[in-house]
């Protein structure tokens, strides 16, 4: 009987979180919502489906680990490397700022010392797995502040780790030295065993397994749980450990094979993890707390943003980067619930924290679901608020008038700017590139190349830069906001040479090639390399572009689309 109710009160939530996923696809809201509002109908405060918690609770767990393994299998030690120091310094920083400051807003709220101390340390957390699956949704990863966002929550998830073994040695009656060093000695031995024997004994047990796709599924999830489950027992989390499973495998050749297995397990327990975090809500304590509760959500909402967006900004960062990082962390973590539990257990806080932080965090995670998804479209509105952030061009002014106009432009260097670079070097045309990430402008002027610190999007900065004068103009960034409004400049300056820009899907495609566009790149049709082929050639004329993506359009939906707006367009002209 107990395995039939089981099995009806799986059913049900999943009928539930379709049935309102459908409604929210239709009304064009983000899926994480219905996922939630289907927690709080399934939840005891309205149906009280969900009796079996345990099993809920580890099936919550599941899709956690799955979903931090699959990021793994993405990651590169590179891109971690590139971005480590400033997603060290912005996490480290604001954890320090909001928990003071959150500190400070519990005490003016009446609560007592403790429980303010332990609600300001919980909201200073972000919620990697909100963040990660919402980048993951808008193909933001791979971006720059999608990059610093994920290196900014592993510095704050190693932290979180640090506090829970804290809390648990506290009770217990250990030291804090003594809890620092027993974890040091725990890194310094489990990680290069960890690192050993995946680049060692690994490798030949994965070509030997790849032989059969469903052997290469077993031993990837074997590897998963087995690398989270050694780190979980010397007390650094299922989730760091799962972390690492993945990223010890993403150097394979078949991470992208282990990726598209794993990905219905991970979006299946994810379900469930959303719906049990919307089940936490207990609808009859909002009128006791609602004070607390929506001073502690404005402030997360707000505070969050604002200091990672001065912090960026303080190390050399673009304020529409530091923006866009900011609004991707307005929300407070799954580790909060972990902390505060282990708080209330250890006899230091009320059953009043949870009551408080439960609906903070459906709040700020609803809230904070719409700035992720139309972050760029917020920031073009509040840009004029943010002005006096912006670096100024004229210190360079002198400089770019004394420098003729270059022949081509070439608007953000990572990964496909990087692939680029070596072909339009052979076109034998004067080039500048233009990026604001730091970390880049540092490393192209150390190897003696003509870069330039900018934004893209910024009319001022490319009236300087005499975008207009140039014949080649190609951006790597795959955000529409960016390309719109650089082909929105060079129409208006009357410009008759080539533009090529990026977007993430055809949709967004098709909008650029209206606003002007001779061809626009989207990273999930075009790759880097076989587009570099094309700019080797030097054949960038209209009819060489529609030839080209009317062989593609054989072969893909999308590049079909393009070749339609492409004759369009023809037609036209």
């Amino acid at each position: 009987m107990l395995l039939e109710e089981l099995f009806f009160q799986i059913g049900f939530i999943v009928a539930v979180a379709g049935l309102l996923s459908l409604a929210a696809s239709f009304l064009r809201q983000p899926l994480i919502m219905a996922y939630i509002i289907a927690g709080v109908i399934v939840g005891p405060s309205v149906l009280a489906v969900t009796h079996n918690t345990d099993v809920f609770q580890v099936m919550a767990e599941l899709g956690v680990a799955f979903l931090l393994f699959t990021v793994g299998l993405g990651l590169n030690w590179r891109g971690v490397k590139d971005v480590g120091g400033i997603s060290l310094a912005t996490g480290v920083g604001q954890v320090l700022f909001t928990s003071v400051a959150g500190f400070a807003v519990g005490l003016l709220l009446g609560l007592d010392t403790l429980t303010s101390m332990y609600l300001a340390i919980t909201f200073a957390f972000s919620s990697t797995i909100i963040v990660v699956k919402l980048l993951m949704d808008k193909e933001d990863l791979s971006t720059l502040y999608g990059r610093i966002s994920i290196g900014f929550l592993l510095v704050q998830d190693f932290i979180a780790m640090f506090l829970l073994l804290v809390v648990g040695a506290f009770s217990s009656g250990a030291t804090l030295e003594h809890i620092f060093v027993n974890s040091l000695l725990k890194g310094i031995v489990i990680i290069p065993v960890l690192w050993l024997v995946s680049t060692k004994i690994v490798p030949p047990l994965l070509s030997y397994v790849a032989k059969s796709q469903e052997l290469l599924m077993v031993f990837a999830l074997s590897w998963c749980f087995l690398v989270a489950g050694v780190l979980s027992f010397f007390g650094f989390g299922v989730e760091i450990g799962a972390l690492l499973a993945g990223m010890s495998l993403s150097g394979s050749v078949y991470h992208r094979e282990i990726n598209a297995r794993v990905r219905p397990l991970r979006d299946f327990f994810l379900i469930i993890f959303f719906v049990i975090l919307g089940a936490r809500l207990d609808l009859g304590s909002l009128g006791a707390n609602w004070l607390p509760i929506f001073a502690f959500s404005v402030f997360v909402l707000i505070s969050n943003p604002l200091v990672v967006l001065l912090l960026m900004r303080a190390f050399g960062y673009h304020p529409r980067t530091g923006f866009l990082t900011g609004t991707s962390i307005a929300q407070i973590s799954e580790f909060s619930f972990i902390i505060l539990a282990a708080g209330i257990a250890a006899g230091h806080i009320s059953d009043q924290a949870m009551a408080i932080a439960t609906p903070v965090a459906l709040i700020t995670i609803a809230i904070s679901s719409y700035f992720i998804k139309h972050n760029e479209q917020v920031y073009i509105w509040i840009r004029p608020l943010l002005r006096w952030m912006e670096p100024d061009h004229m210190l360079e002014e002198e400089k770019l008038k004394e420098r003729k106009a270059s022949h081509v432009l070439l608007f953000g260097y990572h990964r496909m700017g990087a692939v680029l670079l070596p072909s339009i070097k052979k076109l034998r045309k004067s080039y500048t590139i233009v990026d604001f990430d730091p970390q880049a402008i540092r490393e192209l002027t150390e190897v003696g190349e003509p870069v330039v610190y900018g934004d893209a999007g910024d009319e001022g900065f490319l009236q300087e830069l005499q975008v207009q004068k140039s014949q080649l103009i190609i951006s790597t960034i795959p955000d529409a906001s960016v390309s719109l409004s650089l082909l929105a400049y060079v129409h208006r300056h009357h410009y008759t040479g080539t533009v090529i820009v990026s977007a993430h899907r055809p949709e967004e495609a098709e909008r650029c090639y209206r606003a002007g566009a001779t061809f626009v790149i989207v990273p999930s049709v075009l790759g880097g390399e076989r587009f570099t082929q094309l700019l080797a050639s030097q054949k960038t004329k209209r009819r060489e572009w529609e030839t080209w993506v009317e062989s593609c359009g054989k072969r893909t939906g999308a590049h079909q689309r393009h070749r339609k707006t492409l004759q369009k367009r023809e037609k036209t002209v």
